[in-house]
C-alpha cells in the first residue's frame, strides 16, 4: 500500500512540474507592443505621436484631427499588485474622455498564469470600453448613483482590484492634464496673488532682519563632512585652520513682490523685468560670493546646473533664457557681490508665490575628466504674508481609499471572521474545563472545522499560503507597503490570528482550527472512521522522518523566491489550496488530480499532506520556540510506561517518550481529554482506585454483639 501511495505521489508531482513550466514560460513572455493594439483600434488612424507631455501620453490623429489619446498605466500609476509588480496596460480615451480600449501589456501575476486563463483578465478589460473617465467605477457591488460597478474575477481579486485603480487614476491624471475633467483634490488651496499695490521703503538690513532676503551660508568644513566617505573625500581637502572660512554666501528672494524688487533694483528696473513676465510667472533673485551658483554649464548647455528652486513635488530648473544678469544694486546698504542675477519662473512651472520654498545649491568635486560627486545644500524661503493675498483653502470631503472601500463593502465578513476568533480564543482559555466533557469537546470541534471549510474556505476564499510568506518576506526586502495586503480583509485577518496564535501557543492552532484545507482533512478523516473504512500510519522511524521532507520543500521555494516570486508561487503548487477554494476545482487536469489525490488520502490516513508536505505548516513551525505559553499537560508517567495517548494521536505528533512535539501538533486536545479521563488514562486510574480504597478503609466498621 505503501509503495502504491509513493508512485502516485510521484506522478503527481511530476504531472504537477510538467504543466507549471509551460505557465512559467508564459509569464517570461516579452511585453505586448502598445502601437499594434493602438492601429487596431483606429484602423484610420494616420499618425501616432510618440509619448510626450507628463504625463506621458502618445496622440493618435487622423490628418488634423484628434481621434483619441493613448497612455499606458506604469507610466503614470505604478501600483504594486499581488505578485508585488505592477500590471502594465495600455489605456485609450477620446477626446471627450470615453474608455476606448484597455489592454494588458505585461503582467507579473503568476496567480493567473497557474490557475485562471488570461482570456477572463482580457475579458475583466474590456468592461472599461463605453465608459468614461467621469465615472467613478469599482469592482463589484451594485449600481448606484456613486459608482458603476464591474464584474471581478474570482481567484484575482486583489489583482482587479488594483487594475481598476491603476486604470481609473492613470486617466484621470491624463484627463485632466488634456483639460478634458477639472482636476479634483481633497482639499484645493488656490495659489496666492502678490499685492502689486503694495511698496514700502526698505533697507537691505531691514528686509534681511524680516526674511524678505534670505541667506544660504555655507562653510568649507561643511562641505568637506558633507564628501565623508565618498571617492572625493580626499580631493580639495580644507585644511583644519580653514573650516570656518565661508565656502559660499548667496542670498535669495522673490524679486516680482515690489517691496524687495523696487528696493533692490530701483523703479526702472524692476518695471522693466516685471514688464518682460508673461502671466502666471515669477522672478527668484540670487546673489552670492565664493563658489559660483551660476557655473560654465549654462555657457556649454544653456542650463544652470548648480542652482535649482523646490517648492512642494516640483523642482525648478533655470536656462540661459530665463536669466538676467544684475550689474548693480540699487540698494544703499547692500554688501558687494561676485554675482547676482535674476532668474524667470515659467508659468509651467505653477509656481505660488504665496508658498514655501527653497533654494538648492549643487557642490561638485571632479575626480576626472568625466566622473565627479556632487552634494546640494538646501535653504528655506517663507514669503511674508503682508506681501501676498492667499486665499482660504477649499476641502472637499476625502474619498475612502481603496483599502478603506474594501473593508467598508466586507463588514459582515470581517464581523463573523471576528466572531469565531474569539469563539476560538475562549475554546483555548477554557480547554481545561471542556476536555471534561468529551462528546461536547468533539461536537464543538467538528462544528468549528465544518464552518471553517465551508464559510472561511470556500465562500470567503480564506485561505493562507506559502507564497503569502514569501509575499511579505518580498515586501520587507522592498518598498513595504501595508495597502498590498489590506485588499484583502479575510487573509489579513487570518495572518493576524495566526501571529497571535503563534506567538502564544504556536503554529498548531492555526493549522489544528483555522486552515480550510486542513479541516477539510479532517472531517474526511472522521467520516471515513465512521464507516469503519481502515486506517494505516507508517511506522514512528519512517514517519519521524518524512517530517523533513515540508521543511526541505520550504527551503527550496524560498531559495526560489528570492530569484523570483513568480517562480516560486508556479513551484508552490504543491500545495492544492488553490484549485480547492479559489478555483473550486475549475483548472487543469493535474491540478484537480493532484488535489484529490491528496484529499483522498484522508480516507486511510489523516492529514498526510499537512504532516509531509505542507510548506506554510514548515514556515509557521520555524517560529515555534518563541511561543509563550504551554498549556497541554503531561504527567511523569506520560511514555513510560503510558502510551494511550501516543498511539491515539491521529498525527503522531507524541514521541514514544510521551513528549509532544509542538512543530507538528495541531491542538486538536484529544490528548487532553484522554489526560483529564479518569476512566481512561492510568495514571488517573490508578489514583482513582487509591482513593476508594482509602474510602474503604476508612468506612467504620460495627462489631454485632
Amino acid at each position: 500500500m505503501l509503495r502504491i501511495v509513493t508512485k502516485i505521489l510521484v506522478c503527481q508531482v511530476f504531472a504537477l512540474l510538467f504543466i507549471s513550466v509551460p505557465s512559467y514560460a508564459l509569464f517570461v513572455s516579452p511585453p505586448k507592443d502598445p502601437i499594434p493594439l493602438i492601429e487596431q483600434t483606429f484602423p484610420s488612424q494616420t499618425s501616432i505621436s510618440d509619448k510626450h507631455g507628463d504625463p506621458l501620453v502618445r496622440t493618435i490623429t487622423h490628418n488634423d484631427d484628434v481621434l483619441g489619446y493613448a497612455f499606458e498605466t506604469n507610466d503614470i500609476a505604478s501600483i504594486p499588485a499581488y505578485s508585488g509588480e505592477p500590471v502594465n496596460m495600455l489605456v485609450i480615451i477620446d477626446p471627450k474622455g470615453r474608455y476606448l480600449a484597455s489592454k494588458v501589456l505585461e503582467h507579473h501575476e503568476p496567480i493567473i498564469l497557474a490557475g485562471i486563463p488570461e482570456s477572463k483578465l482580457w475579458a475583466f478589460s474590456d468592461q472599461y470600453v463605453g465608459l468614461s473617465v467621469k465615472d467613478r467605477i469599482k469592482v463589484g457591488g451594485k449600481a448606484n448613483e456613486n459608482y458603476v460597478p464591474i464584474d471581478g474575477l474570482s481567484g484575482a481579486t486583489v489583482t482587479v482590484m488594483v487594475m481598476n485603480v491603476a486604470i481609473t487614476k492613470a486617466a484621470t491624471k491624463v484627463a485632466e492634464s488634456l483639460g478634458i475633467v477639472k482636476p479634483s483634490s481633497n482639499v484645493i488651496q488656490p495659489k496666492s496673488t502678490i499685492r502689486k499695490e503694495q511698496f514700502e521703503q526698505r533697507s537691505w538690513l531691514e528686509l534681511t532682519g524680516d526674511g524678505s532676503i534670505r541667506k544660504l551660508l555655507i562653510r568649507k568644513g561643511a562641505v568637506q563632512d558633507a564628501f565623508t566617505d565618498t571617492a572625493a573625500e580626499n580631493i580639495e581637502r580644507v585644511a583644519t585652520r580653514d573650516r570656518e572660512q565661508p565656502f559660499a554666501e548667496i542670498y535669495y528672494a522673490q524679486a516680482d513682490i515690489p517691496t524687495i524688487g523696487k528696493n533692490l533694483f530701483g523703479e526702472q528696473e524692476y518695471q522693466w523685468l516685471i514688464n518682460n513676465l508673461k502671466a502666471d510667472e515669477h522672478l527668484i533673485a540670487i546673489f552670492g560670493n565664493g563658489y559660483s551658483y551660476k557655473g560654465s554649464g549654462y555657457v556649454r548647455g544653456g542650463i544652470f546646473d548648480r542652482i535649482q528652486v523646490k517648492q512642494n513635488n516640483n523642482d525648478i530648473s533655470f536656462r540661459d533664457l530665463d536669466h538676467n544678469r544684475i550689474l548693480d544694486l540699487s540698494i544703499a546698504d547692500a554688501p558687494r557681490f561676485h554675482e547676482m542675477s535674476v532668474f524667470k519662473v515659467q508659468a509651467h512651472h505653477d509656481f505660488d508665490p504665496g508658498a514655501d520654498w527653497q533654494i538648492e545649491l549643487l557642490v561638485r568635486r571632479q575626480l576626472g575628466a568625466v566622473d565627479s560627486v556632487f552634494t546640494s545644500f538646501k535653504g528655506d524661503y517663507h514669503p511674508l504674508s503682508q506681501y501676498v493675498d492667499t486665499p482660504a483653502p477649499i476641502i472637499i470631503k476625502p474619498e475612502l481609499s481603496l483599502a478603506q472601500q474594501v473593508w467598508q463593502e466586507n463588514q459582515v465578513k470581517v464581523g463573523l471572521l471576528s466572531i469565531l476568533i474569539v469563539v476560538l480564543l475562549l475554546i483555548l482559555f477554557f480547554q481545561d474545563f471542556l476536555v471534561r466533557h468529551p462528546t461536547f469537546m468533539h461536537r464543538l470541534r467538528h462544528g468549528f472545522l465544518i464552518i471553517t471549510v465551508i464559510f472561511i474556505g470556500w465562500v470567503w476564499g480564506g485561505q493562507l499560503s506559502v507564497v503569502n510568506v514569501f509575499t511579505f518576506l518580498n515586501a520587507l526586502m522592498t518598498q513595504f507597503s501595508w495597502d498590498l495586503f489590506l485588499l484583502d480583509p479575510i487573509i489579513f485577518m487570518l495572518w493576524c490570528a495566526a501571529a497571535v496564535t503563534i506567538l502564544m501557543w504556536g503554529r498548531a492552532v492555526y493549522c489544528g482550527w483555522l486552515c480550510p484545507f486542513g479541516a477539510l482533512q479532517e472531517l474526511i478523516n472522521q467520516s471515513a472512521r465512521a464507516f469503519k473504512i481502515p486506517q494505516f500510519e507508517l511506522p514512528w522511524a519512517v514517519h519521524e522522518r518524512l517530517w523533513a521532507i515540508k521543511y526541505l520543500i520550504l527551503l527550496g521555494l524560498f531559495a526560489l523566491s528570492l530569484d523570483s516570486l513568480a517562480l516560486a508561487e508556479q513551484f508552490a503548487e504543491i500545495e492544492p489550496f488553490k484549485t480547492t477554494f479559489l478555483l473550486k476545482f475549475d483548472r487543469e487536469w493535474p491540478f484537480i488530480l493532484w488535489a484529490v489525490f491528496l484529499l483522498t488520502l484522508n480516507l486511510f490516513n489523516r492529514k498526510t499532506f499537512c504532516r509531509y508536505l505542507c510548506p506554510l505548516g514548515a514556515a509557521l513551525s520555524v517560529s515555534n520556540s518563541i511561543r509563550l505559553f504551554d498549556w497541554l499537560k503531561r504527567r511523569p508517567e506520560c511514555g513510560s510506561p503510558c502510551k494511550i495517548c501516543a498511539k491515539e494521536c491521529e498525527i503522531q505528533a507524541i514521541h514514544p517518550n510521551g513528549e509532544i512535539n509542538m512543530r507538528e501538533c495541531h491542538y486538536c486536545l484529544d490528548c487532553q481529554i484522554t489526560y483529564s479521563n479518569d476512566g481512561k488514562c492510568p495514571p488517573l486510574k490508578k489514583q482513582a482506585y487509591k482513593k476508594r480504597k482509602q474510602s474503604d478503609a476508612d468506612i467504620p466498621v460495627t462489631q454485632i454483639p
